[in-house]
């Protein structure tokens, strides 16, 4: 199985409490628009900080898709490169030993790939395998971990590299006056994970204390394409959000966590630690709730969306981060990862330490 070796997560350096962000983005609201709402909005989401991408000052209603994604490329890369070294140096491996690196984004567009420009300026030899991925939103931390397990199941003497940078804010549309908008103008932080791991034949794979990958598992649900996702156009990128969401949630997400688990004997009273990623408060109720779980089952979840606000794809890797920080669980805890994205789509990945 494949076995994590380290994770680590990078962050901006400009973090503001929620109320200041608050305070910022209601003055670029056109007249007439409710402030009240958007103070409202931004209250209820649980989010106590954000670490934001430039100074809070920097951001307005005139910025062109362009510029945003010129800034995206240059911090992207900057946070990327300290996140690979990161998680290298926890691994105690160096980048050419690197057989494979998925990379994910959602939040800003870079062709070549951010891992092909990130090759030369971290040491990734010129023959690794890239898989880079867009498009997976928020489900792309706990898919390109399943990716990258799959990949190492037929090269079980590499070690491979995932790499999430997110950069949420840069998509903001701050005069749009939309609850799509503003409810993902209070719920998204800006940040960066990497994640080493190593397959079974791999000579560091039995010395870790990090988990092995069990299995890994995606689903779309038809008709549901239209709930999340982004609207392109000359503005940007601008949030797709359905309220529908949190019932998917519960009607549907909540059986296929079941019934991936029964495969492998378990139940949802059987998971130790659950990695979900923070969508919301919403949908982080609906899970425990749908599923029975104790209250401090998604404690880590909580915390993570009141300390940097959700992720994106980031997020996963950094609620793993820090369940691996506080004390590895004792070997033999099972852990499941699970986010969702646009599509609508979960990705799951069941771990075992």
């Amino acid at each position: 199985m494949t076995r994590v070796l380290s994770v680590r997560s990078v962050f901006p350096p400009h973090l503001y409490p929620q109320d200041r962000i608050t305070r910022a983005l209601a003055r670029f609201l056109p007249p007439g628009a409710d402030a009240a709402l958007l103070r409202r909005v931004h209250s209820s989401v649980r989010v106590g900080s954000r670490h934001l991408a430039q100074p809070l000052e920097r951001y307005g209603p005139d910025t062109d898709f362009g510029t945003s994604n010129a800034l995206f490329l240059r911090t992207a890369l900057e946070l990327g490169a300290e996140a690979v070294g990161r998680a290298l140096a926890g691994a105690g491996l160096t980048a050419p030993d690197i057989g494979l690196v998925v990379s994910t984004t959602v939040t800003g567009l870079a062709t070549p790939s951010l891992e092909a420009r990130l090759a030369a300026r971290t040491g990734l030899r010129p023959g690794v395998r890239r898989v880079p991925l867009f498009g997976l939103g928020c489900a792309a931390g706990a898919a390109g971990l399943g990716m990258l397990h799959e990949q190492l199941a037929g090269r079980p003497g590499q070690a491979a590299l995932l790499l999430s940078v997110e950069l949420c804010s840069l998509t903001l549309q701050p005069s749009d006056t939309s609850m799509a908008n503003l409810v993902a103008g209070a719920l998204f932080g800006d940040g960066a994970g990497a994640l080493v791991a190593v397959g079974a034949g791999h000579p560091l794979h039995d010395g870790a204390g990090g988990p092995s990958v069990v299995d890994a598992r995606g689903r779309l649900y038809p008709g549901t394409e239209h709930l999340l996702g982004w609207d392109i156009g000359h503005w940007g990128l601008r949030m797709v959000l359905g309220r529908e969401l949190p019932e998917l949630v519960g009607l549907h997400v909540v059986e296929e966590v079941e019934s991936f688990l029964a495969g492998h004997d378990l139940k949802p009273s059987d998971v130790d630690v659950w990695i979900c990623h923070p969508g919301g408060p919403k949908i982080l109720d609906v899970l425990a709730g749908s599923l029975g779980l104790p209250g401090d089952a998604l404690a880590e979840s909580r915390r993570s969306l009141a300390a940097v606000g959700n992720l994106s794809s980031a997020s996963v890797l950094h609620i793993l981060g820090a369940v691996q920080a506080a004390g590895p669980p004792a070997p033999g805890s099972v852990g499941l990862m699970l986010a969702f994205g646009p599509g609508f789509a979960s990705e799951l990945v069941l771990l075992r330490w």
